[in-house]
């Protein structure tokens, strides 16, 4: 005799449960993202009119740094989350599914790291 309720019985099994945080999380980062891509515009607006050395101590100020690297760390995870989903909701293969998630996840992550280097690297140009 099981005296679950339908409730108990759905906690922890299916997409409910961590497709609730999958999906908050793309919500946050697209949000985040407004503000950000809004100063990358402003910041890509100044490297096609100043010197090199203008831009490199515009990027070197600590909020324009942080804003760069805020900018990388969510857009690639939002990428990378909006195509995980696009993955599990149009290929049926379960294998199929699970190493082409596990490729996204990793090619994005090479990315974002090599972002973040580079940002690092001029950081430590401009001293």
């Amino acid at each position: 005799m099981d005296f679950k309720t339908p409730l108990a019985k759905a906690t922890g099994l299916g997409s409910a449960k961590s497709g609730t945080t999958h999906w908050w999380m793309q919500r946050v980062s697209a949000v985040a993202m407004i503000p950000l891509t809004i100063w990358l515009l402003i910041f890509l607006q100044l490297c096609l009119t100043a010197t090199y050395q203008e831009t490199l101590a515009w990027l070197a100020s600590p909020l324009n740094s942080v804003c760069l690297l805020a900018w990388i760390l969510s857009a690639f995870h939002h990428a990378a989350s909006g195509m995980q989903v696009v993955v599990e909701d149009y290929v049926g293969n379960e294998g199929a599914k699970i190493i082409t998630v596990w490729v996204i996840k990793l090619s994005i992550g090479f990315l974002a790291l090599a972002a973040l280097l580079a940002e690092f690297r001029t950081l430590a140009i401009t001293g």
